[in-house]
């Protein structure tokens, strides 16, 4: 890792920084260091030292994706993902369950049109297990496989995709992907499937597709951490060696439609705003021209400063969003734009609009200046990501995706290089190609001879963990400025990025002296624009130097938050203060940002999940309380239409003291320097009196109550059940956090194994309590499939009332809980930006500077009594109050046999449609 991070630091010490000049991007000094191994069975292994923290990733690439399936069996490679985490042969438990138990983080399986991945950060001790685990699972699982895990997995597929074409424009991509290829082009189905095609999958059926597809030389492992890559190399072949190759993969040849004409597509669907959407077919993923279409989308859409930005949602105000990427396969592309049209304008227009934003491309070309800018964000974001080992986008991610697409791990320089040497004729020759066509507006080599080698391992047990490596969290260095402003530092040396959060004690609290919706609309506008910035100099400033500001609130803080580059800190530095400083929330940029919010409210009004979250603080705090407002803290459209720019200026200057805020620093900064630079910049800042919230006793006046929003053809219903508990302290939050896991928070918990995983009945369910520094609400969720809400509220029910009776936390449940949060700390803060999360978190609640450093024994001191106890202070069984959006009609019935005390209809807002009454003295059913 020392010579990826030196090589890094190299490219980024070659850029010459300057506002004008941005940098100058060298890609032959990014370099990733791997050594790659090929087993006599054809596997492919790659390996990547990194040694800044005891952990490694685990990326397995089978190059098998939807493109793979036939006609009429769609939807194989996604289920079979699935199939794959419920158990192999020499150990036939869920996946999760092993993962858990050894503090696995970025866990997880995907599938694509041309792949099918698995990956997982572990501590470097249990790096044995989960080569077994994946060892087990690519050589030894048909015999696990069996109809009660396919039927299972089966309704879990089924609901997910249930969930997505819930969504608002949940359905485009289905039409998208239909109207882009011909029938019978490997890419003319869905990735996730067919509903009739995944009701019609056999046993034979999957097992065939495994015995195609899943063998060693059609694989690729990727692995990176604190590793030696010779032990590695000899654990691969310990665990993989005996393992088949496979039968021949046929590979598909580039096959790109010639869209000849435009053709066009409409469709309803439950969603706020009409959406315009371009498609065209464009070129394979890797291609020099694919990586030209890049650069096209972020001049187009990426920032402030991008055309399409600038037009239709800076200038002309007639677009809420304005969206373009190069969706990139491996044998065609998509390049694909659109806007989402403000309520009111003329969707024709804007179409003729973004259709003239297009040509103008294509007969013009790029600026210098805009391709300069997209250049440095392109390189910024790139060496940002070679950061984490894995997860998406992580170094592990990175080589075996090149090695599995184009046969080279080190592919990733020649798209780096495609990047560095376009110019901006390449870029007008590349939209001219292919732009120009029709687009959809809506929307071999001989195989070699493989051999295995006898197999030493034992399969009947796990293999034993390694001795853990204990977790790293940087010693934190305070100090105070003479206005008395909080600084902490979190000093990481080795990695090229820093993080600066202004974090002020405000957020959607403070709605409760002013109107609701001010602080989100205050902070939303906060980097518009400063006494010597406008927004678009300010952004511009910000590509230039490979940074990214962002000023937002949250239920009790206010943040102005930075990530940025060390060569750059002290430019970026200078940019942050301003922004803290000096910002004159521009009267324009407070007309635009205010329709912004009041169309976010109504998204979030026609989305499930924020439907209920709006209106839940409502009647668990009473309208009178700090926290009554919508949790989404973008108010109603009520109060912000009549929300004056005087008003976020007062928000600014009654929360923003030095005296109120903490500047949290996490990167490689000496404090000495640190605070000398600050006294010359944020000292000059005037300290004042800020005004004290008064938390009176939440008002909470029902209880068993069911509040209902009527959402029309939904094919799922979202419950939320849950009432207050104690604020943050008043019981010991570490037994809370292992009870919640065990109920609700990890994916074996009591209620996601229930609903999900033995029920069938939703994609994932599960509980949690909200972070608040007062009283907050106990939660438990469930988006399910609409015939199964009485039976899902019945469920639910039944597991929070045998949590505290009949059946409470068990030993094992502690255990497993324990070992799963000690040993994913590691992994836990990987990166700068976790850090100052961390550390902000320690701010927020006023914890020891030593908590995490202490977290790994306290958390393996809890006892059963611990979690018991706490479980009887939180799980209320009888306090319990249900929010649900679902299709009225078809609920109903079976509702009102539950015994709620009240079901009470209300709007999107939390307003009565009818008086609160009991079930069954009202016509409700009618």
């Amino acid at each position: 890792m020392k010579k990826l991070l030196l090589a890094c630091i190299m490219a980024i010490l070659s850029f010459t920084i300057g506002y004008g000049q941005g940098f100058q991007f060298k890609a032959d000094d990014i370099d990733i260091a791997y050594k790659k191994y090929t087993l006599k069975n054809g596997l492919t292994l790659l390996v990547h030292e990194d040694h800044k923290a005891p952990i490694a990733a685990v990326n397995v690439w089978y190059h098998v994706g939807s493109k793979n399936e036939k006609p009429g069996k769609s939807g194989f490679a996604h289920l079979f993902e699935h199939l794959m985490f419920n158990g192999s042969e020499n150990y036939n438990t869920d996946y999760f369950q092993a993962l858990e138990s050894i503090g696995g983080t970025d866990l997880n399986g995907t599938t694509n049109n041309d792949r099918t991945n698995y990956f997982q950060n572990v501590p470097v001790s249990a790096l044995d297990q989960v080569l077994f685990l994946e060892s087990d699972r690519m050589g030894h699982l048909l015999g696990a496989i069996d109809q009660e895990k396919l039927d299972e997995q089966r309704g879990v597929v089924q609901n997910e995709k249930r969930q997505g074409e819930n969504q608002p424009y949940g359905m485009q991509w289905d039409y998208l992907t239909k109207a882009m290829y011909p029938k019978g082009h490997p890419y003319s189905w869905t990735v996730i499937g067919e509903m009739e095609d995944l009701n019609a999958a056999s046993l034979e059926d999957v097992q065939d597709w495994f015995k195609s597809y899943y063998g060693t030389a059609n694989a690729v492992l990727a692995v990176a951490g604190d590793v030696d890559a010779e032990e590695v190399h000899q654990k691969v072949i310990k665990y993989f060696g005996d393992i088949p190759s496979g039968p021949t993969v046929e590979r598909q040849e580039v096959n790109i439609p010639n869209k000849v004409t435009d053709s066009r597509q409409e469709y309803q669907d439950r969603v706020p705003e009409t959406r315009v959407l371009f498609a065209w077919n464009s070129p394979p993923f890797g291609a020099r021209e694919d990586l030209h279409f890049d650069l096209i989308s972020a001049i187009l859409t990426s920032g402030k400063n991008s055309r399409l930005y600038q037009k239709f949602i800076y200038q002309d105000q007639s677009a809420s969003a304005a969206v373009s990427f190069q969706s990139s396969s491996e044998i065609a592309s998509e390049f694909i734009t659109w806007l989402n049209v403000k309520q009111g304008e003329d969707a024709a227009k804007l179409e003729r609009e973004l259709e003239a934003e297009i040509e103008r491309f294509i007969k013009e070309g790029p600026t210098e200046e805009e391709l300069k800018r997209v250049k440095a964000n392109y390189f910024a974001n790139f060496i940002k990501g070679l950061e984490r080992i894995g997860g998406f986008g992580g170094v592990s991610d990175i080589l075996a995706s090149n090695q599995t697409y184009h046969g080279d791990a080190s592919y990733y320089k020649t798209q780096l290089k495609f990047v560095e040497e376009a110019t901006a004729e390449d870029l007008k020759n590349t939209a001219e190609k292919w732009l120009t066509k029709g687009k959809h507006i809506l929307i071999c080599r001989p195989f070699p001879e493989y051999e295995i080698v006898e197999s030493t391992v034992d399969r009947s047990k796990l293999p034993e963990l390694g001795a853990p490596k204990s977790s790293k969290f940087p010693e934190l260095e305070r100090t105070q400025l003479s206005n008395g402003l909080e600084v902490v530092l979190a000093k990481r040396t080795g990695v090229p990025t820093v993080i600066i959060n202004l974090v002020a004690d405000a957020g959607y609290k403070t709605d409760y002296l002013s109107s609701p919706g001010t602080a989100n609309l205050a902070m939303n506008l906060m980097d518009e624009g400063t006494k010597d910035k406008n927004s678009l100099e300010i952004n511009e400033q910000l590509q230039l130097l490979g940074a990214s500001l962002s000023t937002f609130s949250s239920q009790d803080e206010s943040n102005v938050y930075m990530s940025t580059l060390k060569p750059s800190l002290d430019a970026s530095l200078d940019l942050f203060m301003d922004v803290l400083l000096n910002p004159v929330f521009p009267e324009k940029e407070f007309e635009r940002l205010q329709k912004e919010q009041i169309n976010n409210i109504k998204r979030e009004k026609s989305q499930p999940i924020t439907m209920a979250l709006r209106v839940m603080n409502k009647y668990l705090y009473g309208e009178d309380h700090p926290y009554s407002s919508p949790y989404t803290g973008t108010g109603y459209e009520e109060t912000v239409s009549k929300l004056t720019r005087e008003d976020v200026v007062d928000f600014y200057d009654t929360w923003f003291k030095p005296n109120n805020s903490t500047l949290i620093v996490t990167g490689d900064v000496e404090m000495s320097e640190l605070k000398s630079k600050l006294e010359k910049t944020l000292g000059k800042w005037k300290k004042g009196d800020v005004p004290t919230i008064a938390f009176k006793e939440p008002k909470t006046n029902t209880k068993n109550t069911l509040y209902l929003m009527n959402r029309p053809e939904s094919q799922q219903s979202v419950i939320l059940a849950g009432h207050l508990t104690e604020k943050y302290g008043d019981v010991s939050e570490i037994a809370l956090e292992q009870m919640v896991n065990i109920l609700g928070g990890d994916f074996t918990s009591r209620i996601n194994m229930n609903l999900r995983e033995d029920k069938h009945w939703s994609y994932g369910a599960g509980g949690f309590v909200m972070g608040s520094k007062e009283e907050r609400p106990f939660i438990v969720y469930a988006p399910v499939q609409t015939d199964k809400t009485a039976e899902s509220v019945t469920e639910i029910r039944k597991e929070i009332s045998e949590f505290t009776s009949t059946k409470p936390a068990t030993s094992e449940e502690l255990e497993k809980v324990k070992t799963n949060q000690v040993l994913k700390l590691p992994g836990q803060w990987e990166t700068n930006s976790s850090v100052n999360s961390s550390v902000r978190n320690l701010i927020r609640y006023n914890l020891p500077d030593d908590y995490y450093q202490k977290y790994d024994q306290n958390v393996r001191n809890l006892s059963l009594d611990d979690i018991k106890k706490v479980s009887n202070q939180v799980v209320q069984p009888d306090k319990v109050n249900w929010f649900m959006v679902g299709d009225r009609a078809e609920i109903i019935n079976k509702l009102d046999e539950l015994g709620f005390d009240n079901i009470i209809e209300i709007d999107a807002d939390g307003n009565p449609k009818k008086p609160a009454v009991k079930p069954m003295e009202t016509d409700i059913k009618n």
